[in-house]
């Protein structure tokens, strides 16, 4: 039997899981991105509109990569992200495996250290680290509550991240949005070179762990297991409420109308994101300031 979970516990898995998931889906961003920004200036803005910031009028690929990548000082860039979780994971090493504590650690002392090294080499170290991050995370934790804040937080973030991606690449390069979820390979192997079911895939595919539909079904399930349901009727968590409305009309979307109803559902998973991050604060957590992304 598990001892009930602290409130102050419970927040800080969940924004670590936030933190290290915006790390990872920003250095996909950068990395697919990186190499075509000095042809295609309007790839600038298109970053700066994914993670919901200001940028200047003409923003330079240094500039660009020194503010979403290394600098500290950026509440949105990676090496912000990175610290943000490891200075959280300080104060709940008790409810982490020593592997998971030190694999934050060791990727946060590294981080500043590749600084010199090219760009490349730098975004790959930091979604090797996440990757990292999870796996042991899922390998060497229990399946309480400390597991399930941890994947809600990553679930949540994944769902937001996407639909950011979505939002501003949608009459875009559809390669270019597989490549930054990572979903290249899969979606070769289940649809071939056909770019046509690319919105279908990231939107609405069951089984690749990145899509959106999948990661709302794992928050779903997070949410169950941690406020079991008590009412013979309807669902009385509002966070639940929330994510089961837009997973189910996502899974029951008629695909030949999707194209069209597009920034429609996109719009829609924003809203249910924000209201679903709100109710899991006001039920769960205790806290004087509201936490939130910088441009959520």
């Amino acid at each position: 039997m598990t001892r009930p979970l602290l409130s102050r516990i419970a927040e800080t898995l969940y924004w670590i899981g936030r933190y290290i998931e915006r790390a990872d889906d920003t250095a996909r961003l950068l990395d697919v991105s990186v190499h075509r920004v000095l042809d295609e200036p309007e790839t600038f803005r298109s970053i700066f509109d994914v993670l919901g910031l200001r940028h200047s009028a003409s923003p330079t690929a240094p500039a660009l990569i020194r503010r979403l990548a290394y600098d500290p000082a950026e509440p949105a860039s990676i090496a912000a992200s990175v610290r943000a979780a490891r200075d959280s994971a300080r104060g709940v090493r008790e409810v982490l495996s020593s592997e998971v504590w030190e694999c934050l650690n060791v990727t946060w002392h590294q981080l500043s250290g590749l600084e010199a090294l090219s760009p490349h080499a730098y975004l790959s170290f930091v979604r090797e680290r996440a990757a990292l991050f999870f796996g042991l995370a899922d390998a060497t934790m229990s399946r309480d509550d400390c597991w399930r804040f941890l994947v809600l937080g990553r679930s949540l973030e994944r769902v937001d991240m996407t639909t950011r991606l979505l939002a501003v690449h949608l009459t875009g390069d559809r390669r270019l949005l597989l490549q930054a979820s990572g979903a290249d390979e899969s979606f070769t192997r289940t649809h071939g070179v056909n770019a046509d079911h690319v919105l279908e895939f990231l939107l609405l595919d069951r089984l690749y762990p990145r899509s959106v539909v999948y990661s709302l079904m794992t928050a779903e399930k997070c949410l169950r297991a941690l406020a079991p349901a008590t009412a013979r009727a309807g669902v009385a968590d509002p966070a639940q409420a929330a994510i089961g409305r837009v997973r189910t009309g996502l899974e029951y979307a008629d695909l030949a109308e999707l194209r069209d109803r597009v920034p429609e559902l996109l719009g829609t998973l924003q809203e249910a994101c924000a209201a679903a991050g709100e109710a899991i604060s006001q039920r769960f957590f205790q806290h004087r300031e509201e936490l939130a992304w910088v441009g959520a």
